[in-house]
C-alpha cells in the first residue's frame, strides 16, 4: 500500500488540528478533510496512517475513526459516492492483517470498520474472510499466541454481531448457516482447549489472556445462537454448559478477580443463560436449577467493584427472566423470596459512592441514569425489575416485603436524618421505580398518596433549596413521575416551592425543578373530541411566570449549567404556554440572544441548542401574534446573531436561522426592510441550496417571501431564479416534494399573466420527471399542484397549457394518473383540493362535457365519491401540540422547530364542505343536460359508489336529473 509521504504528513497535520481547542483551526481542518474525502486513494491513505507505529497514537486513532466513518458512508453500493471496487478489494486484503498488528485502541476502530465492510460484502463478496480468520486462529492456537488469538476472535465477533441485531430474513439465515458450518466447530475447540489450560490458581499474567479468550468465545456463542438454537450447539450443549458453570463457580487469583477479567467472562455467560431462557427454555430446563444456584452464589458475594456491579446486573436480569417464566416456583417459598429481597434487591437500592460522585460532578449523566431510562443496566434499576418480576406471581408477599422495607428505611431516617438520609433516598427511589407504567393493569405496591403526604411534601416545602440536595432531587422526581395523579389545585399550590428549587446550587436539583415544571405543562386531561386538553394553561401559570423565568435564566448562569438542556427546555415550554407581556418578551429575547451569541462560538450541545431556538421561536410567535409592534424589537436584537450564523458559516445553525427568519417575515407587516431584501438575494443564490439539511427551511423561507411580496418576483429576473430552484429540487427524490411546495406557493400568489412565459418549462420539467419516476411519492404532489393550478387559473387554462406541450397530453395524464391516484390522496386540505378541482373539471371543461368523453366523466365521478368515502372512514383530523425531540445530533439533517411551524394554508377557505360543493355542482350541471348523466353514472360508477352518491344527494337535498 504505497502512499506518498507528503500525503501522510498533510493528513497528520489536519487530524492534529481537528483535535485543537481553537474552533477556527478545528473547522478549517475538518473542512480540508471533507474536501479531500473524495480524492482517489483517500481511504487507503487513512488506513496507512492508522497503521504506522511511528505516528502519534492520537493521530492514528483519529485516522482510524475517520476511516471507519468513511466506510460507513461510502462502502454500500447504494451510497451517494460509493468507493471504487478496486479500493474495496485492496482494503479487504489489508484490514485483517493490520487489525492483528495494531494496538488495542486502533484495533477496536478497525474491528468496527471490518464489521461495516463485512455487513455488505460478507460472505458473498468476501468469501476468503472467514477461512482466513479460521486458518490464522489455528496457527495462533498451536503456537500459544493468545494475543493473536484474541485479536482474531475479536474480528470474528465483529462479523457475527449482525446476527444479534439484524431483522430475521431468509438471507440472514443463509449467512448464519455459512458461518455455523465453518466456525461452530473451531469455536468449540478453541473454547474447550483454552478451558483445559485455565486453572484458577494460575499466574494472573497467564490467566488473563485465557479468560479474555473465553469471554470472546462466549460473546460469539451469543451471536450465533441469537436467531435460533443451531443443531451443532444443541448437540454440544452439555460441553458448553459444563464449562460455563465452571467459570461461574470457580474463584481465580485475586488480581484477576479484582481487575474485572473474570467478572467480564461471567457477565457474558449470564447473558447467554438469559438468551437460552428466553429462546430455548425447553432445551435448557435440565440445566436451569444448577445455573440458578450458581448465579445465586455469585450475587451473595459481597465484593464491591465496577466489574462486580456489571456482573450483578446481568445475573439479576437472568434471575428476573426465571422469576417470570414457568419455573418461577424456584423462588416461590417465603424463605427464598425474603432472601432475594433482603440480600439482593434492597441492599442494591442504596446510593453508592460513585452515584454521589456522579451527582456532584456529572449531573447530565446522573439524570440520564436516574430519570431518563438509561439506567436499565444499573444495579438500582435491575434490582427493582427483579422485584417487579417476583411480584408477577407473588404479589401479596412482595407487597408485604416492600412495605416493611419502606417503613424500615423511613424509621432509620427519622431516627437520625443527618446520618441516615440515604435510607429515605432509597425509599423514594423504590416507590418511584415500582410505579406502574401508563396503561398497566397492575396497581401500586405502596400507598402513594400517604407516601406523598408524609415523605415528599416536607422536602418540597423546605425553605432551604440546598439542604440535602439528593433528597430534594428525589422529591422533585417523585412529583414529576406522579404529576398526573396530583390534583390541579395541589400541584399549583406546590409550584412556588418548585420555582424556589431553580435557585439550588445543585445542578441536578435545579435541573429536576425545571423538568418538573416542563412536564407539568404537558399534562393533558381526557375530554371530548377532537382530543385531550392541557390541564395547565396560560391563566394558571401567568401569575408565576416572572419568578419562573427569572429563576430559569439565573440557573443558566450557574457553574456547569450555562448550556443546561433541562433548563432551556423548560424556558421553551413556559414561553410556549404563557401569555407574556411585551416587557417580559423583550427581556427574554435579549437574554436568549446573549445565549445564542455564546453557543455560536462553539456549538457543542445539539439538544440545548435546539431548545434554545425553540424558545426564541416561542417568544416571537406568542408575543408577535398578540402585538405586531414587538417584531421590530425582536429583529433589532436577533438580526446580528442570525447574520453571524450565515456570515461565519455556522452550518449547525443554518436551518434554525432560516426558520427564525421565516417566522419574523410571517409576522412582519409589509414592506420588508433592506435587511430582508439582502437575505432574499442570498436564498436565490443556487449555492445556498447545496446543504441538504437546510433545504426544507429554505423552502419555508422562500414561501414566506413569496407570500409577503409576490410583486417583487416579477422584477430583476427573480421568478426565473425561483423556478430554477424548483427545477433543482424536483430533480432529486429526497427534495422533489419540497420543489412542489415552491411551485404551489408561486401559483397561489402570482397571476397567470406573470407565470405564463414560464409555464411550458414548468410542465416540461414535471412531465419529463414523471416519465422516469412513476411512483406514488411524485404523482400525488403532482396531482395536488395540478388541482391548485386549476382552482387558481381555471380548467380551460390547465387543459390548454398542458396540451400546448403535446396535443392530447392532458387526456393521457387524466386517464393514467388523475383517475387512478386521486382516491389515494390523504389530508383534509389536499382531499378538498382534489375534490373541488375534479368537480370543476367535470362541470366546466368542454373536453369532459363532450358526450364522447362519457367514460372519463363517469370514472372521475367514481373517483370523487370513493375519495369522499375514504375521508369519512379516516376520521377527523386534529392538531395536537407536538413535542420537540428528546435527542438531537449534528447530522446535517433538518431539525424542524415546532414553535416556528406554520399551520397549513387552505386555498379554498370559502368552501366549507367539499361534499356539498360536489353534489350541488353535479346537480346544477345535470339540470342543464337532463337525462344525460344518469346512464353514465350507472355504467361507469361502481355499485357501492352509486349508493354512496345517492346518500350524499339525499343528505344535501340535491338530485341528478
Amino acid at each position: 500500500m504505497e502512499v506518498p509521504q507528503e500525503t501522510l504528513d498533510q493528513l497528520s497535520t489536519w487530524f492534529l488540528q481537528s483535535l485543537s481547542l481553537d474552533a477556527s483551526l478545528r473547522r478549517a481542518a475538518e473542512s480540508s478533510l471533507l474536501s479531500a474525502a473524495t480524492s482517489p486513494g483517500f481511504p487507503l491513505a487513512l488506513l496507512k496512517l492508522s497503521s504506522l507505529p511511528s505516528v502519534d497514537l492520537q493521530i492514528r486513532l483519529a485516522s482510524a475513526l475517520h476511516f471507519k466513518n468513511l466506510l460507513k458512508s461510502r462502502w454500500a453500493p447504494t451510497s451517494d459516492n460509493p468507493l471504487p471496487d478496486s479500493d474495496k478489494n485492496l482494503m479487504k486484503s489489508l484490514l485483517l492483517p493490520l487489525l492483528l498488528q495494531s494496538p488495542p485502541l486502533i484495533q477496536s476502530q478497525l474491528s468496527e470498520a471490518l464489521a461495516i465492510a463485512s455487513s455488505h460484502d460478507f460472505p458473498s463478496s468476501w468469501p476468503s474472510l472467514l477461512p482466513d480468520v479460521i486458518s490464522s486462529l489455528g496457527t495462533s492456537l498451536s503456537s500459544g499466541d493468545y494475543t493473536s488469538v484474541n485479536s482474531l476472535l475479536s474480528a470474528a465477533n465483529s462479523l457475527f454481531l449482525k446476527f444479534r441485531h439484524s431483522f430475521d430474513t431468509q438471507a440472514l439465515r443463509l449467512d448464519l448457516k455459512y458461518c455455523l458450518d465453518l466456525f461452530a466447530k473451531p469455536l468449540l475447540e478453541t473454547f474447550l482447549n483454552t478451558s483445559n489450560l485455565t486453572t484458577p490458581a494460575a499466574d494472573p499474567s497467564v490467566l488473563k489472556p485465557l479468560l479474555e479468550c473465553q469471554r470472546l468465545c462466549s460473546e460469539i456463542f451469543h451471536s450465533l445462537n441469537s436467531i435460533e438454537l443451531p443443531e451443532f450447539f444443541e448437540d454440544h450443549m452439555s460441553e458448553w454448559m459444563e464449562k460455563f458453570r465452571f467459570y461461574l463457580t470457580s474463584t481465580f487469583a485475586p488480581q484477576v478477580e479484582t481487575d474485572g477479567t473474570a467478572d467480564a467472562l461471567r457477565a457474558s455467560i449470564c447473558e447467554n443463560l438469559q438468551l437460552y431462557m428466553e429462546k430455548n427454555e425447553e432445551e435448557f430446563k435440565d440445566y436451569l436449577e444448577g445455573f440458578a444456584t450458581a448465579v445465586w452464589g455469585l450475587l451473595m458475594n459481597a465484593a464491591k467493584s465496577p466489574s462486580r456491579d456489571q456482573l450483578a446486573v446481568t445475573a439479576i436480569k437472568f434471575l428476573t427472566t426465571v422469576s417470570t417464566s414457568v419455573h418461577h416456583a424456584l423462588f416461590g417459598s417465603p424463605e427464598v423470596l425474603g432472601q432475594i429481597c433482603n440480600s439482593v434487591v434492597f441492599p442494591n437500592l442504596r446510593l453508592r459512592d460513585d452515584d454521589e460522585e456522579l451527582f456532584e460532578n456529572n449531573y447530565v449523566e446522573y439524570i440520564r441514569r436516574d430519570s431518563e431510562g438509561s439506567d436499565t443496566d444499573t444495579l438500582r434499576r435491575t434490582a427493582c425489575e427483579l422485584l417487579k418480576g417476583l411480584a408477577v406471581n407473588y404479589r401479596e408477599q412482595v407487597m408485604g416485603l416492600v412495605s416493611a422495607q419502606v417503613q424500615s428505611m423511613l424509621a432509620a431516617f427519622n431516627a437520625n436524618p443527618a446520618q441516615n438520609w440515604k435510607e429515605k433516598d432509597a425509599a423514594i427511589y423504590l416507590v418511584v421505580a415500582l410505579s406502574p407504567k401508563p396503561g398497566a393493569t397492575t396497581g401500586y405496591l405502596v400507598d402513594v398518596e400517604s407516601f406523598f403526604t408524609s415523605v415528599i411534601l416536607p422536602e418540597l416545602q423546605g425553605q432551604d433549596p440546598n439542604a440535602v440536595p439528593i433528597l430534594k432531587a428525589g422529591a422533585l422526581k417523585f412529583f414529576t413521575v406522579f404529576r398526573e395523579q396530583i390534583p390541579k389545585p395541589a400541584a399549583l399550590s406546590l409550584l412556588p416551592g418548585v420555582i424556589r428549587f431553580l435557585g439550588s446550587e445543585s445542578n441536578v436539583v435545579h435541573s429536576y425543578a425545571a423538568t418538573c415544571i416542563e412536564k407539568l405543562l404537558l399534562v393533558k386531561d381526557k375530554g371530548p373530541m377532537p382530543g385531550p386538553t392541557a390541564r395547565y394553561g396560560a391563566a394558571d401559570i401567568d401569575p408565576y411566570v416572572p419568578q419562573m423565568l427569572t429563576g430559569l435564566f439565573n440557573a443558566l448562569e450557574m457553574p456547569d449549567s450555562q448550556e443546561n438542556p433541562y433548563v432551556m427546555k423548560c424556558i421553551m415550554r413556559v414561553l410556549g404556554v404563557a401569555n407574556i407581556s411585551v416587557e417580559v418578551a423583550t427581556g427574554c429575547i435579549s437574554k436568549l440572544a446573549s445565549v445564542l451569541a455564546m453557543v455560536c462560538e462553539n456549538p457543542k450541545h445539539p439538544l440545548f441548542n435546539h431548545y434554545l431556538f425553540e424558545a426564541i421561536a416561542a417568544v416571537i410567535r406568542r408575543a408577535g401574534e398578540r402585538d405586531a409592534s414587538v417584531i421590530l424589537i425582536f429583529e433589532k436584537t436577533l438580526f446580528p446573531e442570525l447574520e453571524k450564523i450565515l456570515v461565519k458559516d455556522i452550518s449547525e445553525f443554518w436551518s434554525y436561522a432560516f426558520q427564525i427568519f421565516t417566522l419574523l417575515i410571517d409576522l412582519h407587516a409589509p414592506p420588508l426592510s433592506d435587511g430582508y431584501m439582502a437575505l432574499f438575494q442570498v436564498i436565490l443564490d443556487p449555492s445556498s441550496w447545496k446543504r441538504s439539511g437546510s433545504v426544507p427551511a429554505l423552502v419555508r423561507l422562500l414561501q414566506a417571501y413569496l407570500r409577503k411580496m409576490p410583486n417583487e418576483l416579477n422584477r430583476e429576473g427573480r421568478l426565473g431564479q425561483v423556478l430554477g430552484i424548483f427545477s433543482q429540487l424536483i430533480s432529486t427524490p429526497s427534495t422533489e416534494e419540497l420543489g412542489f411546495f415552491v411551485l404551489n406557493t408561486v401559483v397561489e400568489n402570482l397571476s397567470y399573466e406573470i407565470i405564463s412565459p414560464y409555464i411550458s418549462n414548468i410542465w416540461g420539467a414535471l412531465f419529463s420527471r414523471l416519465q422516469n419516476r412513476r411512483v406514488y411519492k411524485f404523482i400525488i404532489p403532482l396531482l395536488i399542484f395540478m388541482s391548485l393550478f386549476l382552482i387558481k387559473y381555471g380548467a380551460g387554462v390547465l387543459v390548454d397549457s398542458i396540451n400546448s406541450i403535446q396535443q392530447g397530453l392532458f387526456l393521457t395524464i387524466l386517464q393514467q394518473f388523475w383517475i387512478s391516484f386521486s382516491t389515494k390522496i390523504s389530508g383534509s386540505v389536499e382531499q378538498k383540493l382534489i375534490t373541488v378541482a375534479t368537480t370543476r373539471l367535470i362541470c366546466e371543461s368542454p373536453l369532459l362535457l363532450d358526450p364522447a368523453a362519457s367514460e372519463n366523466w363517469g370514472k372521475l365521478v367514481d373517483s370523487i365519491v370513493q375519495l369522499l368515502t375514504n375521508s369519512d372512514q379516516a376520521g377527523a383530523d386534529f392538531e395536537d401540540d407536538a413535542d420537540v425531540p428528546e435527542t438531537i445530533e449534528y447530522t446535517g439533517s433538518f431539525a424542524r422547530l415546532h414553535n416556528a411551524g406554520k399551520k397549513e394554508d387552505d386555498p379554498l377557505k370559502e368552501i366549507h364542505d367539499p361534499k356539498q360543493y360536489f353534489v350541488s355542482s353535479l346537480s346544477r350541471i345535470s339540470s342543464q343536460f337532463p337525462g344525460r348523466f344518469g346512464p353514465v353514472i350507472q355504467q361507469f360508477v361502481s355499485p357501492a359508489n352509486q349508493t354512496a352518491l345517492l346518500q350524499l344527494c339525499g343528505a344535501y337535498n340535491s338530485a341528478i336529473v
